[in-house]
């Protein structure tokens, strides 16, 4: 285990950061977005080779920051192409994201936190508890190192869209995930489209209030039911924020892609699968542009409920369809590793059998070991 560094991240400095940095250090202002350029377009991290900045300027740099990117634990190969990357914190703790390249695009689902809060019965994330926020700079590493690890594939493709559906609930880290996408953003930097970031919620609605005011992006929400009750149960989130109020936020958002607001429907067998379900659906989202995602559950240890069966799932979509809402069938990637929607948990391949709260007290048992060296 390497010892942890005091100094602060040069990841998690942003523009205005360094442009201060650089005024007080001799520099001039426009020195923050050469050394950006460094960082997020040529991804080069050793501040001897910052050519275009000056030699007391780059010691400077490196004797003031750590410019060390998250280690990587483990990764994991999927038998449909994708990569779960299991990432070391400077901390020790340990986050993943899922790269999944394909003909046209290549996606990374990215985490936003260390485990989650929100408790939803069907994820397994859910199920480890909260450790902690992802820093910005940990949330601009995934692409970063993602991106590296396509190079080393031989691919000349980098990532072309983010999804924000890893570990954890990305509005309850509100401002570095904020901060985190103006950089992915930045025509000057990762220079992503705002229709291929999204970001995820499972509703709170303050949060999306303030997003549709601060950032354009893709905004998408886990429903899971429109059912009050039956949502509550699956969601604790719906108790604070019920869906008429999500709804009536909804209604105000401002909209960045065609499709509108897209919905997360996880389709469970016998839970929230029968027609009943598809016209309380339906009834919810009257009035919104929508799109929505069903996707079959993905099982994980623990967890006795299964994958709605293929005609529940036809009939469902068909209902769907019929009243104009796209309702298309996504079949999550990286099952076989325990990369799919709701299967994260920070996992290596001998823990894939193990149910997430066994895995969490171990990673909690492996940080204190390394506090303790």
């Amino acid at each position: 285990m390497s010892c942890i560094s005091n100094k602060k991240s040069a990841l998690d400095l942003f523009e205005q950061d360094w442009e201060l940095w650089f005024t007080e250090n001799g520099g001039k202002r426009f020195n923050a977005k050469q050394l950006r350029n460094w960082l997020f377009v040529r991804n080069e991290f050793d501040p001897k080779k910052f050519s275009n900045l000056s030699p007391k300027m780059r010691e400077s740099l490196e004797n003031d920051f750590d410019w060390s990117l998250p280690a990587i634990d483990t990764v994991l190969s999927s038998t449909d192409g994708s990569d779960k990357i299991l990432l070391r914190m400077q901390d020790g703790n340990l986050a993943e994201c899922v790269l999944m390249p394909s003909e046209k695009r290549v996606t990374l689902c990215v985490s936003s936190q260390i485990g989650c809060r929100m408790a939803c019965t069907f994820c397994q994330t859910g199920k480890m508890g909260l450790t902690r926020h992802l820093t910005a700079g940990e949330i601009l590493a995934q692409i970063v190192i993602a991106n590296l690890r396509l190079k080393e594939k031989g691919l000349t493709s980098k990532v072309t869209n983010i999804v924000f559906m890893g570990m954890g609930e990305p509005l309850d880290n509100y401002d570095n995930v904020v901060e985190a996408c103006k950089t992915m953003l930045d025509p000057a930097l990762f220079g992503l489209s705002k229709h291929r970031v999204t970001v995820s919620t499972s509703g709170l609605i303050p949060e999306i209030m303030r997003l549709g005011q601060d950032l354009p992006v893709a905004l998408a929400i886990s429903l899971h039911s429109a059912d009050e009750t039956q949502r509550s149960e699956m969601m604790p989130v719906n108790r604070k924020y019920p869906l008429a109020d999500l709804k009536k936020a909804l209604l105000e958002y401002p909209v960045q892609t065609r499709h509108g607001i897209t919905f997360e429907y996880v389709m469970i067998k016998g839970k929230n699968d029968s027609v009943l379900h598809a016209k309380k659906l339906v009834k919810f989202l009257h009035g919104l542009k929508a799109k929505v995602n069903l996707i079959p559950l993905n099982r994980h240890p623990g967890n006795p409920m299964e994958a709605a069966e293929t005609d529940a799932l036809r009939a469902f979509q068909e209902y769907l369809s019929v009243r104009s809402i796209p309702a298309p069938v996504r079949y999550s990637r990286g099952q076989d590793v325990s990369a799919a929607c709701g299967q994260l948990a920070s996992k290596r391949q001998s823990e894939l059998d193990l149910p997430p709260r066994t895995v969490a007290l171990a990673r909690r048992r492996e940080y204190l070991d390394s506090k303790n060296h």
